[in-house]
């Protein structure tokens, strides 16, 4: 039989996990910029695959290690899965043993920064500028000449190989 205590402490769980799901979710929708690329929530919705959906649009994060373009050694220009944008060149592109695509940094106008808040901590969210598609984050643990880790999710890119 359950005490009284133990349903409080469930309780009181449910209303952090809760709490930070709001806020999350509060941070995604807070975004009222205007992009030069924009569609309704129905026409990206069949635009994009459910997973690239979730991650541009709805600032999800993909499972770490699941991506092909972690492992693309390849030269070449990764792009905004949302609207083709480049926003990265594979000279900046470094093995961060994270799991996700990292750069050191991005391209010229590829990308913009904001500040998010979400599961109770700040971090700087990384979009694209064209489309405003979630990309992913950017963190002061990166290798030199910047410092910077830009961590993307796969699934918000794509890559095109050069010679």
């Amino acid at each position: 039989m359950a005490r009284r205590r133990d349903l409080l402490g469930l309780l009181g769980l449910g209303v952090v996990g809760g709490g930070l799901f709001s806020l999350r979710s509060h941070s995604a929708q807070a975004d009222a910029t205007v992009y030069p690329v924009s569609h309704t929530d129905a026409e990206w919705r069949a635009m994009l695959s459910p997973a690239a959906y979730t991650v541009l649009r709805q600032q999800g994060t993909e499972v770490p290690f699941s991506s092909k373009l972690d492992y693309e050694t390849r030269k070449g220009i990764y792009a905004c899965a949302g609207c083709a944008l480049p926003v990265y060149a594979s000279a900046t592109k470094y093995d961060s043993h994270t799991g996700w695509p990292s750069f050191w940094q991005p391209l010229p106008k590829g990308i913009a920064e904001t500040v998010d808040n979400s599961f109770g901590m700040q971090r700087t969210e990384v979009h694209c500028s064209r489309c405003g598609g979630h990309l992913g984050h950017v963190f002061p643990d990166g290798p030199q000449p910047t410092g910077l880790r830009y961590c993307m999710n796969g699934v918000a890119l794509t890559f095109t190989a050069s010679a």
